[in-house]
Order: structure tokens, then C-alpha cells, then sequence
């Protein structure tokens, strides 16, 4: 039997949503099985439970094959991961990795130490917008401007090799790129960071990169220069793009939907619980893809051993087992648990990062340029096509 298409996110059709058809999946009482884009069948997970359910058991549900290898044509599961590939490794190996690398993004004082590097380059970025000509490109030349700016000054990339962010991420998120075509675009971002690494063993410095060796250099298995080089590119470029991406795509739902912005302008203290709320309402629109270790069973429906499921997280941030209201986009929402950074021992390791820019952007934004609207009807906005982080191309505003 032909089975259905995974449902994909259509902007044309529901801009801020996932496609309509999850709304009946998630009330159905049993899975449902479905044909991935890139040729995998899979078993669809759609609420709120069973999400959670799979994000948080990586014992029977394995991240080996890649994240996004149901979308994503050079991802087709690997017979095994990189080295330092740690987003494809599962059990004690992932945790030694993560444990060396969490710590350096995620840490409360280095947090603290991150807030003013955020808050000057925000607002350098605010002050060149309100000098530009309008309409003003927005994604392009202030949203990517800024979450640039933040990673490579993390991990001390100076600005004139910073196109190489640029160029390894448009390839790894786009769909139809190859294997070769991955391989060609990741080598340029490899070959340097390889050298970086080199350089931050004989002198360290203030940095990510500088931390990672020395937090590593006293267990019992030191970081190689290759695990090195794959998590600090996998940070490069995750940082980057996806919190653009979603800075850019958020501002594009706080301000065509009725009354959120001008909340905003009139609180701009409501900027933290407004980004987790953009997390909630738009993240990760393609679903995460897990490979049944084991016979199992989700919700009662038998799932064998290589089994491949994809659960649809931003379905389930819609579950009205979370929220009785989830279909509604509210700043006010009181900031509680959801999935949009993911769940489990693989959840998005940058997420701390990412709060502080989206809400200190958004502040800024609120307090400085509060009369920002977009220059096109909703309709006419360019949206990505051939990528799986969702958002606008490019985004025309003025003030």
C-alpha cells in the first residue's frame, strides 16, 4: 500500500502553523505511518505525549541515523557518525561529549559574561537599521547580522572568515543537497577550524573553543582536535541560522498578530516570555527524526526494532494537553515547558544562547523602533523553500 506524505509546513497555506492536518493526527487514538521526503517510511508522532515520549528516551529511540535525514538528502543515516558528531551519538559517548561542550554555552556566569556582548552588538545593529535606507532588509542585514556576529565572537572567528558560516549552513539546511555538494561546502569551515584548534592548544584564549580544550584536558578521554573542529562548526553553524531564522519569522507573527506588538511596545519586559513563545508557536515546523533500538510501542501501536519515527514537534506545541489555548499566539503566556528546543539528553545545546539573543533583540527592538512594520502584505512575503529552517527569504520593513 502507497502510504501518505509527511505533512511539510506550507507558508502559503498556514503561515505560522503546522499543516492543518495534525489538528485530526493528534486526536487519532493510534500512529500514523507515512513516506518522508527523502524515500524513509515512518511512523508519525503528533501530540504532545508521545513527543515527549520519544525526545526523552534515547534508550529505545536512537538519534544514530541524523536528525533531519527525512528531510534532508545528504543525511540518509551514516553507518557511523564523524567523529565529534555528537548530535549522532547515543549513550556514554554522547554524554561525554556534551559534558565537555555544555558546560561552555550554558553555564550560568558565562551566560552572564555572553548578556553585554549580546546587548552591544544588538544595538549597534539597531543603530545601522535606523541609518539605512528604507525599505530595509531585515533577515539579510540585521537578524543574520547579529546571531553572526554573536557565535563567531564566541568562539573568536574574526569577521573576514565568517562567510564561511554562511556558506556551510545555506548547504547542510537545504534538501536537495548531495553528499559531494555537502562534503565540498563543509570542507572551506572544517580546514580553518582544524587550524583554530591548533592555534587555541598552544595559546589559549578567551573563548568557547579555548574553554572546551582546557575543561577537557583533565578527563580521562581529552577532546581530539576533530571532535573539536565537528562541534564547534555544528555550534557555528546552528547558532547562526536557525536563531535568525526564527528572530526574523518571529517578528513576522508579533506583527500580524492582532495586538502582540504593540503589547510588546508598550512592555518590553515582556521580551523574555515573548521569545519563548515564538519557540513554542513556530519551532521546528519538519519534525525530528528516531530509529526504534528495540520492539517497542508508543500510545499502543507496535514499533519494531529500525523502525524510523518522526515526531512533529511543532504539532505537538500545539496540544491542547499543554495548553487548553495553544492554537493562540500570546506574549503574556506564562513561559512553561514545551518542545521547540527539543527534549531529552539531545535537546538544542545553544538554547540558553539563543534566549538571550531573541529576547534582547526583541527588547530592543520594542523599546527603539516601535513603529518597525513590514513592507509587503503577509502574502507577498518570500518564504524559504528548500531548507528546513523555516522563516522569510528576506524580510522588507520600515519604521
Amino acid at each position: 500500500m502507497s502510504l501518505p506524505a509527511l505533512p511539510l509546513p506550507d507558508e502559503d497555506r498556514q503561515p505560522f502553523g503546522p499543516p492543518p492536518e495534525y489538528a485530526a493526527l493528534r486526536t487519532a487514538p493510534r500512529l500514523t505511518r507515512v513516506t518522508c521526503p527523502t524515500g524513509l517510511d515512518a511512523w508519525l508522532v503528533s501530540d504532545y505525549a508521545g513527543v515527549r515520549e520519544v525526545l526523552g528516551d534515547g534508550r529505545r529511540f536512537s538519534t544514530r541515523p541524523g536528525q533531519a535525514a527525512h528531510v534532508l538528502a545528504a543525511f540518509r543515516g551514516p553507518d557511523s557518525p564523524v567523529e565529534g558528531g555528537f548530535s549522532q551519538l547515543d549513550g556514554p559517548e554522547h554524554i561525554r561529549i556534551r559534558r565537555n561542550f555544555a558546560p561552555q554555552v550554558s553555564n550560568p556566569r558565562r551566560l552572564a559574561e555572553l548578556q553585554p556582548l549580546v546587548e552591544q552588538i544588538t544595538d549597534e545593529a539597531v543603530t545601522r537599521m535606523l541609518g539605512s535606507p528604507q525599505p530595509f532588509p531585515l533577515h539579510s542585514q540585521f537578524s543574520t547580522a547579529i546571531t553572526t556576529a554573536v557565535i563567531a565572537e564566541l568562539i573568536g572567528v574574526p569577521p573576514d572568515r565568517r562567510h564561511l558560516l554562511h556558506e556551510a549552513a545555506t548547504a547542510l539546511f537545504t534538501t536537495s543537497t548531495t553528499p559531494d555538494g555537502l562534503r565540498r561546502a563543509l570542507e572551506p569551515l572544517w580546514a580553518y577550524l582544524y587550524e583554530l584548534v591548533a592555534t587555541r592548544r598552544a595559546r589559549p584564549g578567551d573563548d568557547v573553543l579555548s574553554r572546551m580544550i582546557e575543561h577537557s584536558a583533565d578527563s580521562e578521554r581529552p577532546l581530539t582536535d576533530a571532535e573539536l573542529t565537528q562541534m564547534n562548526g555544528a555550534l557555528l553553524i546552528a547558532g547562526f541560522d536557525t536563531t535568525a531564522s526564527m528572530l526574523t519569522y518571529g517578528l513576522v507573527c508579533l506583527l500580524n498578530t492582532p495586538g502582540q506588538w504593540a503589547k510588546l511596545c508598550a512592555r518590553p519586559e515582556l521580551a523574555a516570555s515573548a521569545a519563548e513563545e515564538l519557540v513554542r508557536y513556530l519551532g521546528v515546523g519538519i519534525g525530528l527524526l528516531r530509529q526504534a533500538t528495540e520492539d517497542t510501542a508508543i500510545h499502543g501501536q507496535p514499533i519494531r526494532a529500525g523502525d524510523y519515527v518522526v515526531v512533529a514537534v511543532q504539532s505537538g506545541n500545539r496540544d491542547t494537553a499543554l495548553h487548553p489555548d495553544a492554537d493562540r499566539f500570546d506574549v503574556t503566556r506564562r513561559p512553561g515547558a514545551h518542545l521547540g528546543f527539543g527534549h531529552g539528553a539531545h535537546a538544542c545545546v545553544g538554547q540558553q544562547i539563543a534566549r538571550i539573543e531573541l529576547t534582547t533583540v526583541l527588547r530592543a527592538l520594542a523599546e527603539r523602533v516601535p513603529t518597525l512594520r513590514i513592507e509587503v502584505p503577509l502574502h507577498e512575503i518570500e518564504w524559504k523553500r528548500d531548507s528546513v529552517v523555516r522563516g522569510p527569504a528576506e524580510l522588507p520593513v520600515a519604521w
